[in-house]
């Protein structure tokens, strides 16, 4: 069971890349680094020895990334994406009308959009959870960090195709 408040919605595409990544990183990724530390570790003296630092950190790092991926694939939900019928939801890519501007960003997890330049919001955020199933035309507001009340209105809401 999937708790929805911890879930973060990916697409198939997404979810097979990122899945793809932990099995890279876990299996030749974690025997390449240790090889790495290994013959850091035979050069000698550790302490003076800045590829072997070098090597740490870097598995330091992929751990990390492992951690996280294995988290956000554990609690994901995943689907294909949206309807094209105005609601937001994640995986749209969003356009409000804010202070009198317009912007445009994705709503849902940083990686549904892999390399994109679009900004994310996740659907927990402020903003996300005011905007979440409202329609083109609605209006919303929500509490900013600074404790205003900032009103939105949704210009659109498309799906993301990548």
């Amino acid at each position: 069971m999937t708790d929805t408040a911890s879930a973060s919605f990916l697409t198939q595409d997404a979810y097979d890349r990122l899945h793809a990544e932990l099995e890279e990183l876990s299996g030749p990724g974690r025997t390449e680094i240790s090889k790495r530390i290994e013959a850091a570790r035979e050069e000698g003296d550790l302490k003076e020895n800045g590829g072997y630092h070098a090597a740490k950190e870097e598995q330091g790092k992929m751990e990390a990334r492992i951690r996280q991926l294995q988290e956000l694939l554990r609690d994901a939900t995943v689907g294909e994406a949206p309807p094209d019928d105005g609601v937001v939801e994640p995986g749209m890519v969003v356009t409000v009308e804010i202070f009198g501007d317009t912007e445009k960003f994705l709503l849902g997890s940083r990686e549904i959009a892999d390399d994109s330049e679009l900004d994310v919001y996740s659907e927990k955020s402020p903003l996300g959870a005011a905007i979440l199933g409202k329609s083109r035309g609605d209006k919303a507001s929500y509490e900013a960090p600074n404790g205003k009340t900032v009103d939105v209105k949704i210009v659109d809401a498309t799906p993301y195709s990548g």
